[in-house]
């Protein structure tokens, strides 16, 4: 089954931070991050994101289920970034998140770049963004020690 996207409005903010938590919780859990972690974010700071005009959020949907989100900060006309995309745990390592990259970058054919950043020593995602064409791009931030972001960044030439 593929997946869908539905847009995400203010008064979802409560299940998107529940959603967070719960899709950030192993990664909280592993790096003690609390200061950059999505999964330590307060219900205030997606407000607060939810009610900036170049930020939407959208829920990334199976049938009738919703299984993630995504949320797009545009940076400019023709760059977009995505920060954070999650998938449910029980929803994660079946293709899901590829589908709902290749969803939100169609629904932006003016796209010129898109950019996100994970963390580095989490292979997987850094796999799957590689995978989906995205680049690093030399930008490499160390947070604390065993854990640094990496920036990744992909083109079209449209």
């Amino acid at each position: 089954m593929s997946i869908s996207l539905r847009k995400a409005g203010m008064s979802d903010c409560k299940q998107i931070h529940e959603m967070q938590i719960q899709s950030f919780a192993s990664l909280l859990d592993k790096y003690n991050d609390y200061h950059t972690n999505p999964g330590a974010e307060s219900i205030e700071r997606i407000i607060q994101k939810m009610e900036q005009e170049f930020s939407t959020y959208y829920f990334i949907c199976l049938g009738n289920k919703i299984i993630g989100a995504v949320r797009i900060g545009q940076v400019n006309d023709h760059s977009f970034r995505i920060a954070p995309i999650f998938i449910l745990p029980q929803y994660q390592d079946m293709g899901y998140a590829q589908q709902a990259i290749l969803a939100i970058e169609s629904l932006y054919p003016h796209a010129k770049y898109w950019e996100l950043d994970t963390i580095k020593q989490e292979t997987k995602q850094c796999y799957l963004y590689e995978k989906m064409g995205y680049r690093p791009t030399g930008k490499e931030e160390e947070l604390q020690e065993g854990m640094t972001i990496i920036y990744y960044r992909k083109t079209f030439s449209r």
